[in-house]
This record gives C-alpha cells, sequence and structure tokens, in this order.
C-alpha cells in the first residue's frame, strides 16, 4: 500500500514542483504509516529526491522516452503502481499532468482528484480538500476506488526537506508500440532564465505598455526580482508575447508567490488563471479598472513613471542587503 510520485523533470533535471509533490508525498506517506516511492524519467539528479522524502526512487532511462507521450508515461507509471502495489499515486498540476491524469486513471481504473490543497481529512472514507470554481471555493471529495490518483495544486504545500536513505534503481520498461504512434517532430521552448512553472515571482502585463518595443521595462523589473514574465491574453494575440507567456484561463494557470500585473485591466478570465497567487500587485491608471478588486496592493499611476522608479528603488535595496 505504498504511495508513488511522479517525478517530472525538463532537461533531464528535476522540476521545483517535483520537490513539492515529494514533500507532500512524504507526509501523505508517514499519515498513512506506509512508504514513498518517486518515479523518474531520464532524470540526471533523481537521487536528490532522497532530501525530501522519497525512500525507493526508480529512474526510467529509455530514448524512446524522451519526449513526453502521454499514453506512454501513464502506461509506465500504472505499471509501476501496480507492480510496487501503490494505490495511491500522485502527479503535480503542470502542463503535462492535464494530459497524463485521466490516461492513468483510466489504466489504473481509479478516482482522480486534481487540484489537491491538503493533506486528507481522513483515510476510511479517504477525503481531500480541492480548489474549486477557478480557485474561488474549496470542495472535499471522497475517493472510493482501490487506486487513487491526486494531482497536488502548485504551491499549496510548500518544499519540506525531510531526508532520508533511498535506493536508487533502474527499471526496463518496453511501452505498447501503440503510445508511441505519435512522433514528435519538434518542441519549441520559450527561452529565459525564470519559467513561469517554477516562478516564485511573476511579472505579467498587458495593453497597457502599448507596444511590444517596451516589454524591456517589464523584463528589467523581472531580472530585479528573478521573476518570470507573462502577459495577458490580447498581447499574446497581438504578437508582442509568445503565447508561452500567456496567463488565464485559457492560458497558463500561475500559482506564485507574487504575481505583479502591469496594464492589465482584469478580465475575469485573466484573474481565472492568476487567483492562486498569494499576493496580487497591480500597476494601472485606471482606479475603477477590475483588477484592483482581486490585488492584495494596488497602484494608480502611469507604468512608464511607476515601474522604472521601482526598478530604480530595488536594485538600492538588494545593493544595500
Amino acid at each position: 500500500m505504498s504511495v508513488l510520485i511522479y517525478a517530472e523533470s525538463s532537461d533531464k533535471k528535476l522540476k521545483k514542483v517535483s520537490f513539492e509533490l515529494c514533500s507532500y508525498g512524504k507526509a501523505l506517506a508517514d499519515q498513512m504509516n506506509t512508504n514513498l516511492i518517486a518515479l523518474t524519467v531520464n532524470t540526471e539528479n533523481a537521487a536528490e529526491l532522497a532530501k525530501y522524502g522519497a525512500g525507493e526512487i526508480i529512474n526510467v532511462n529509455q530514448a524512446d522516452l524522451e519526449s513526453f507521450k502521454a499514453a506512454s508515461y501513464a502506461e509506465l507509471i500504472g505499471k509501476i503502481a501496480m507492480e510496487r502495489g501503490a494505490e495511491t499515486v500522485l502527479i503535480g498540476s503542470t502542463a503535462d499532468s492535464l494530459y497524463l491524469a485521466p490516461l492513468l486513471a483510466a489504466n489504473l481504473k481509479s478516482a482522480y482528484a486534481s487540484n489537491v490543497v491538503d493533506l486528507p481529512i481522513s483515510e476510511s472514507p479517504f477525503v481531500v480538500k480541492r480548489k474549486a470554481f477557478s480557485n474561488k471555493a474549496f470542495n472535499f471529495t471522497e475517493l472510493s476506488s482501490d487506486y487513487k490518483l491526486l494531482s497536488l495544486a502548485k504551491n499549496s504545500f510548500g518544499i519540506r526537506e525531510n531526508a532520508v536513505d533511498a535506493e536508487v534503481s533502474n527499471f526496463d520498461f518496453s511501452p505498447d508500440s501503440k503510445t508511441l504512434a505519435i512522433q514528435i517532430e519538434s518542441v519549441e521552448k520559450s527561452t529565459g532564465t525564470v519559467t513561469i512553472a517554477d516562478a516564485d515571482v511573476v511579472v505579467s502585463a498587458g495593453r497597457g505598455l502599448k507596444n511590444a518595443e517596451n516589454w524591456t521595462m517589464v523584463e528589467d523589473l523581472a531580472e530585479v526580482l528573478n521573476a518570470a514574465t507573462a502577459c495577458s491574453k490580447p498581447v499574446s494575440d497581438l504578437g508582442w508575447r509568445p503565447h508561452s507567456e500567456h496567463v488565464g484561463q485559457t492560458g497558463k494557470q500561475v500559482a506564485s508567490n507574487l504575481y505583479i500585473a502591469i496594464g492589465i485591466s482584469g478580465a475575469i478570465q485573466h484573474l481565472a488563471g492568476i487567483n492562486a497567487s498569494k499576493v496580487k500587485v497591480v500597476i494601472n491608471t485606471d482606479p475603477e479598472a477590475p483588477f484592483f478588486k482581486a490585488a492584495d496592493y494596488g497602484i494608480v499611476g502611469d507604468a512608464f513613471e511607476v515601474v522604472p522608479e521601482l526598478i530604480t528603488k530595488l536594485k538600492a535595496f538588494k545593493s544595500n542587503n
């Protein structure tokens, strides 16, 4: 009755979300008085998961799994879960998990609870707390199947070191030829020092910046804060920024510790994508902009005056501390 996590990686390095998932998995395994198993694919630093509680680490190294294919990965995770007797399987709330979860749930004949934010409030029955209605509410979901699949909401549990002695092993896996039918010809990745998925701070901007050339101001602020850059949907539609930076209900979901919105009015679709962020700061010339109602802090002013001053003050603060 083990707990199994699938720890995602990128460019052979574990993603930040995997350490949070491992921290949650260890706490859940302790609550259930069982052990935690971590599964990684083509990962060079898999052993780091031992720092966060994984007592057994399985690393699958296969060339035909270098590109993410949901069906093949669902087959692999399901096989490991059944072989190791892992009745509770955990995945992150990532873009890949949206494709992976339904296939994995079908393979395991399991119930699936997404956006889980805390440890189960009871084990029999198995009940978890989840975000609902675009992060505006919570619900409590009971899972009664033999296998249980959970995805952990980003930035909801935190990363907690809990070092254990770990056994690291390799696993030979031969995917069903049908799951390898889809061939990936190319992969385009957004460039930058910090990705939206891993960022603790996100600096986002909208049409209030007037044109793409003014985006250097956003990038300068992001550099000072070691933040990721993001944008509203109209901005990506106009081609000012890549679609990979579009956050909102139809774009990427953001659950950062700090979200700074510059020149974004705050349409409901945008707010639905950033509601999970802990602190929201809004800079806008319009005091009636809807975003101010959702903000923790608001600045009514011209971004072309406020942001350069903010950058100057932050640089001075960093140099003195």
